[in-house]
């Protein structure tokens, strides 16, 4: 049984999620302790939960101390079954989060999976749908990684209630990965949303940043998306992306007394400091597609905009499971060049 230390790294939630998939995904069983160690109040969270129940059923696994504030927890997987589910986050907890351990373990499923999530799509400390449908998958793909995500309702905080449809079918390989440097942006697009809000909300969440991409050179194609009915609770963001030899994104989310202007600014500025990196993939991409690297069929290097703390956990994490060694090149919080020979699934 493989002992996780869940205080390491960055030390919350992404840890348990990921050490619960990792184990799923190479059928070897841990124990987790001090899990959200350094997070005010420790232990599990309804979010938590949620993905470990998903992961659990999903991988026909035993596991042991799911419970409100637990910090320690067992895990035994089994046969990863296809199928369709339905999970109920039961707050706003983030959908996008779920999917980020659900996808890996996915690729070894004995048949397709269909997984209809509701919980929050739109929240703080998450990627937004947006970025997943729009950015990652399209990422993923480059690896042969074939998946879909239908935004079915948006889900704010703190009421949620947002569904979302994932489509997966396994595969028997993961291509390798060679892709350091940003080629020429070719197009830039963006989403912006408001729910139960003025529809001007989001047209001016849309001209802010497009406003800002222009004075950058950019010919941004920004689409405005309004309802006002159907929702349990009011929100706005936006996602925009670049389209080059990878796709590179960024997002901001509304929130009260934050002027719309503002939201439209930031997202356009975050994705302008991305491609100043010159590297292929942003610093969220960066982090998810470790586990696919590890898993990779030959030798990967990728390039990212930035080391975050996430990206070293989950370095650590796959490095334990798949007797596998990453060499980084760059600091944390930097630009940086991430190589791996994978162990092929």
């Amino acid at each position: 049984m493989i002992e996780i230390d869940g205080s390491y790294g960055e030390g919350g939630g992404s840890l348990f999620r990921y050490s619960l998939a990792l184990s799923a995904l190479s059928g070897l069983p841990i124990r987790i302790r001090n899990i959200r160690a350094k997070r005010d109040p420790p232990g599990l969270k309804p979010q938590h939960l949620a993905a470990a129940k998903v992961l659990t059923e999903i991988s026909n696994a035993k596991a042991s101390g799911l419970a409100i504030g637990s910090t320690s927890v067992e895990f035994i997987p089994g046969k990863i079954r296809g199928g369709k589910y339905r999970f109920d986050v039961g707050t706003a907890g983030s959908i996008s989060l779920i999917i980020q351990a659900v996808l890996p373990v996915a690729i070894r499923a004995d048949s397709p999976i269909e997984l209809e999530l509701i919980g929050g799509t739109d929240v703080r400390m998450a990627p937004p749908i947006d970025y997943m449908r729009n950015v990652f998958l399209k990422n993923l793909s480059l690896m042969g990684v074939s998946a879909e995500i239908q935004l079915i309702k948006r889900g704010h905080y703190p009421r949620g209630g947002g569904r979302v449809i994932l489509k997966m079918n396994p595969i028997s390989s993961i291509r390798n990965i060679e892709m350091i440097k940003l080629g020429e942006v070719k197009r830039v697009r963006g989403l912006a949303h408001a729910v139960k809000l003025k529809r001007d909300v989001a047209e001016r969440i849309a001209l802010s940043a497009t406003e800002i991409l222009k004075s950058e050179g950019f010919n941004p194609e920004i689409d405005v998306e309004w309802s006002e009915n159907n929702h349990l609770g009011p929100g706005a963001g936006i996602t925009v992306w670049a389209e080059s030899n990878s796709t590179i994104g960024a997002d901001s989310l509304g929130e009260r007394g934050k002027p719309s202007e503002i939201v439209g600014k930031e997202a356009a500025s975050k994705l302008i400091d991305e491609i100043r990196s010159k590297m292929a993939f942003d610093r969220h991409t960066g982090d998810m597609l470790i586990p696919y690297l590890a898993i990779s069929n030959g030798r990967s290097a990728i390039g990212v905009s930035n080391l975050t703390l996430h990206a070293i956990s989950n370095i650590w994490l796959c490095e334990k499971f798949f007797n596998i060694k990453f060499d980084v090149k760059g600091e944390r919080n930097k630009p940086c060049v991430i190589e791996v020979v994978g162990k092929g699934i």
